[in-house]
């Protein structure tokens, strides 16, 4: 999975980057998630493989806590760059005739910028958070990457702070950024309702429900991870951690599918690559 999702986003990145005609907005983002994608399963996945092949492997703390940071810093951006791609898909799929004048090159240049900004300014209070606690038992992380409440959990203090700041923090980004994609998708979806081509009708539905299905599948992984860390004590831990590396890890190998093979261009530019190699 992990060599599926660095291949598929770099080729994306590769023929967005290289073909100046795909320099639209739809593309900008595709590349900009693909970008993402391939940082986010970096993050965690070699030292993940790591283990399995060399058994547990000490970390430094701030080797642990930079990983953290990157973690939840890139699950963030992940969620505001779908939350833009739905937003461009509303605006052309419902309002056409303003595609052009709303979607401008320096808009798409700011929004990147404060995705970037967002994830840092919501991320940074977590990791000061675990600089204030105690550590003096166990220095065990079991799990297969540094993710906040794991780190937490290790303390001898009280993470309660921890705890509600995390919570407030997903609810407040990923729960709105998740509201206002399926708001968008409605939209899109009532449009789409409307077509009075039967072929055009079908097509949307397929492109439409594609997307939906991958992005039901990161935010109902990512929710279920947060909540169980909280409230989910009856859970195995061997199950937290299966399901903390899947939607880290799902979302990178499907995006390059549905995005990017189901989208002519970018898949007409990928096997022009592969006929010119030959």
């Amino acid at each position: 999975m992990y060599l599926l999702a660095v291949i598929g986003n770099g080729l994306i990145i590769r023929v967005v980057v290289w073909d100046k005609s795909l320099h639209e907005p739809m593309y900008l983002f595709l590349a900009m998630l693909a970008f993402n994608d391939v940082l986010l399963c970096t993050v965690t996945v070699p030292k993940m493989l790591l283990i399995f092949w060399q058994g547990p492997s000490p970390s430094i703390f701030s080797a642990c806590l930079t990983q953290m940071f990157f973690v939840h810093a890139l699950f963030l951006s992940e969620s505001a760059v779908l939350l833009a791609m739905a937003f461009d898909r509303y605006v052309a799929i419902c309002e056409p005739l303003h595609y052009t004048t709303l979607l401008t090159g320096s808009l798409i240049s700011k929004v990147g910028l404060a995705l970037a900004v967002r994830s840092v300014i919501v991320v940074m209070p977590g990791v000061l958070l675990i600089l204030r606690l105690r550590f003096c038992q166990t220095n065990i992380i079991h799990h297969t990457y540094c993710e906040n409440m794991g780190i937490a959990k290790l303390a001898c203090n009280s993470i309660s702070l921890n705890s509600i700041y995390g919570l407030t923090a997903a609810l407040l980004t990923t729960g709105l950024d998740f509201i206002l994609i399926s708001l968008s998708y409605w939209l899109i979806l009532g449009t789409v309702f409307r077509l009075p081509s039967k072929e055009a009708r079908t097509k949307a539905f397929g492109t439409c429900g594609a997307h939906i299905t991958v992005i039901l599948i990161f935010y109902t992984l990512a929710f279920f991870s947060f909540f169980t860390h909280r409230f989910g004590h009856h859970v195995p831990r061997h199950t937290l951690i299966l399901l903390a590396n899947l939607y880290l890890l799902m979302p990178p190998t499907m995006n390059p599918i549905v995005y990017g093979v189901k989208t002519k261009e970018i898949r007409m530019r990928v096997l022009g690559l592969f006929s010119q190699s030959k």
